[in-house]
């Protein structure tokens, strides 16, 4: 990745919370069949291992668990905040016009090393934490014990779990750094005005 001096993120929690608010990874992997790319929901826990552990399932289906060994090297993509930016929006740009269009985002690239978990008390308690984050702000969170037990059984068997060792982080916040301040102001207001609050925050909290 192409990473500028002033795009750089490099601080943990930064970097942790793209992933915890873009759980969806586009795993990359690569083995003699060339380059492939699944889209995955994965846990974060920064806490384990070096640089943390990011946990997932796929579907038993899913050739990926048995075309790659455990220790296989790995890439997973974060994409966080991101949007088109005009120059239109940029007070500079009315005085100068020397000012072009350009996309700003959020991205985070985990590298690290692949473990294949084919253990249904592994899948299990994956689900379990999965599904008690992601249903947290329903009025009526919905949980295993709500379903059947040989249905959930026959679910669970179904899939197959994954866990990669993070060995490295890089992030990128493409975000106006390298414009004015007023400038980059003028972006953030563009944006709050046409719905796009995620960048217009973002943008706001790197100032």
């Amino acid at each position: 990745m192409y990473l500028p001096t002033h795009f750089n993120e490099s601080r943990p929690d930064a970097l942790h919370r793209i992933i915890k608010e873009s759980p969806l990874g586009i795993l990359v992997t690569h083995d003699e069949n060339g380059l492939d790319a699944d889209h995955i929901p994965f846990e974060l826990d920064p806490e384990a291992g070096a640089h943390g552990v990011l946990s997932a399932h796929i579907a038993r289906a899913n050739p990926l668990w048995q075309r790659l060994d455990d220790g296989a090297g790995v890439l997973v993509i974060f994409r966080g905040a991101q949007g088109y930016i005009s120059p239109s929006w940029y007070p500079s740009k009315h005085e100068t016009h020397r000012q072009v269009p350009t996309w700003n985002y959020e991205v985070v690239h985990a590298h690290g090393k692949l473990s294949i978990h084919d253990d249904e008390r592994y899948v299990r308690r994956l689900v379990a934490r999965l599904t008690k984050r992601h249903e947290a702000s329903e009025p009526a969170p919905w949980k295993m014990g709500d379903a059947p037990p040989d249905y959930i059984d026959e679910m669970l068997r179904n899939i197959v779990g994954i866990e990669i060792a993070i060995t490295a982080l890089i992030g990128k916040r493409k975000l106006s750094q390298n414009k004015a301040q007023s400038d980059r102001l003028g972006a953030v207001e563009a944006l709050t005005q046409r719905g796009s609050t995620s960048l217009a925050h973002a943008m706001r909290d790197d100032e």
